[in-house]
């Protein structure tokens, strides 16, 4: 197996052992360099990840490496800069040339430590549909017209679905375009607090604001776990002031729109919501198949249609949950040589969904739904007729069916109501978040608060 494929693999394990903020923090920007003599290369982005990486997440990354790979019996890690200098000294050393197309190990190094930006994240390999036509017709808007058009460029959306995917290709695109005179820069939030923290600590300011304001596209992703961090707001708001005086780019992604978080500062919001704010919801049956193709096609690989159409049926709401089993899947093809039927697909599938899956009661949906709506247990679950009530409690009812799989008449009796109120709940619920934008919003939200309880 090649090596990108390889970490993308470990990576997708990885992310279901870590939080999403760390992961997105200290994780993301890694790669797989290299792989020789029982001894796996592993490159981050600076020496504060190599460290944090190295001391944190060594025994795991070892251990998840080696399922699918038992030759490596040690790992080395890097940082990626230092690595591709010794790489072209060796090859100059050589007599030899090197370029990216030729040197594997730059080949490999996908994150730029000057601008944070994966290579691999492109316009055309972001995959469209329905569910992402608007924010994707937006950020190639923002490409051809940087810092006036829409400004600031807000993305939100659920866990998998494709955002950072889509704010650093328009990175990458600037770049591009515009041949390195518009210089974009990307960051996650929780390496913005943590550049904060650590300018506070040692006095150096100065060193943060010309980081982070001597850019022309400043690309911010998961904008929401800043809330609630004094001292971070407020630097990101003198930053935001800073780069829109001057007409420069500011691109935000978050799991949900400006208003829904609630930590977040009034005036840090009211800047959020005067530029353009876009969705990226669940991604429809046609739009799973083709991104399952385009994957299979940007690897060289092949699956039956079968196969194909099974995986895309089974996994409905996360992008990289469908990746991840891909990679699987391919992964098992490959160290079997042989095909791929649909039996054993089913059964990788079933395997793959039982690891993701937490087990959650009807006490934790319940009181999850009352947290989000702000109303008393008692209220949702009691015979309390008020307007207000009515949605939480069709939103309750439909996902006890849709999460846990519970019985109407149990649902009915758990929410003091007959199980045909249950089957009308589920039904309406249903139909609803096919047209309602708004309402696959607050679901999501639901769902995020279901899981971290």
């Amino acid at each position: 197996m090649d090596l990108e494929n390889l970490w993308r693999l470990v990576l997708g394990e990885m992310e279901q052992k870590t939080s999403r903020a760390n992961f997105a923090t200290w994780l993301k920007g890694s790669c797989f360099l290299d792989r020789r003599d029982g001894v796996g290369c592993v490159g981050l982005p600076n020496n504060f990840a190599k460290e944090w990486v190295q001391n944190k997440y060594h025994k795991d990354l070892l251990g998840i490496i080696r399922i699918f790979d038992d030759s490596v019996k040690k790992l080395e890690f890097v940082v990626i800069s230092e690595a591709a200098e010794e790489a072209h000294k060796r090859a100059a050393a050589a007599g030899e040339r090197t370029s990216p197309n030729q040197s594997q190990i730059s080949l490999e190094f996908r994150v730029d430590p000057e601008t944070n930006l994966n290579s691999r994240y492109t316009l055309n390999s972001f995959v469209v549909g329905s569910s992402n036509e608007l924010a994707h017709a937006a950020a190639s808007a923002v490409v051809q017209d940087v810092g006036t058009k829409y400004n600031p460029f807000f993305v939100y959306g659920g866990v998998g679905l494709g955002k950072t995917h889509l704010i650093q290709a328009v990175g990458n695109e600037i770049l591009l375009r515009y041949h390195g005179t518009v210089r974009p820069k990307y960051v996650t939030s929780e390496r913005f607090t943590n550049d904060v923290v650590w300018a506070i600590r040692n006095k150096r300011m100065e060193d943060i604001k010309k980081k982070y304001r001597d850019v022309d596209v400043l690309i911010i992703d998961d904008i929401q776990f800043i809330g609630g961090k004094e001292k971070t707001e407020e630097e990101f708001f003198h930053t935001f002031n800073a780069l829109y005086e001057h007409n420069k780019q500011i691109i935000i992604s978050s799991d949900r729109p400006p208003q829904s978080i609630p930590t977040l500062e009034e005036r840090l919001r009211s800047r959020f919501e005067g530029g353009l704010i876009v969705d990226i919801s669940y991604p429809e049956y046609e739009t799973r198949v083709a991104i399952i193709k385009s994957k299979l096609q940007q690897g060289g690989r092949l699956l039956s249609d079968e196969v194909v159409d099974l995986i895309a049926r089974r996994v409905k709401k996360n992008i990289r949950e469908l990746e991840g089993i891909l990679n699987k899947i391919v992964f098992y093809q490959d160290k079997k040589q042989t095909d791929i039927s649909r039996k054993v697909a089913e059964e990788i599938i079933d395997k793959s969904i039982q690891a993701f899956s937490r087990p959650v009661s009807d006490a934790q949906v319940i009181g999850a739904v009352a947290d989000f709506y702000n109303i008393p247990t008692t209220d949702l679950i009691g015979r309390c007729r008020r307007k207000e009530i009515v949605e939480p409690r069709q939103v309750t009812m439909f996902l006890l069916r849709d999460i846990l799989g519970l019985s109407y008449p149990y649902i009915g009796e758990k929410m003091g109501r007959d199980h045909t109120t249950a089957i009308h709940s589920f039904e309406k619920i249903t139909v609803e978040l096919t047209k309602n934008s708004n309402l696959n919003q607050k679901m999501f939200q639901i769902r995020e608060l279901i899981n971290k309880s």
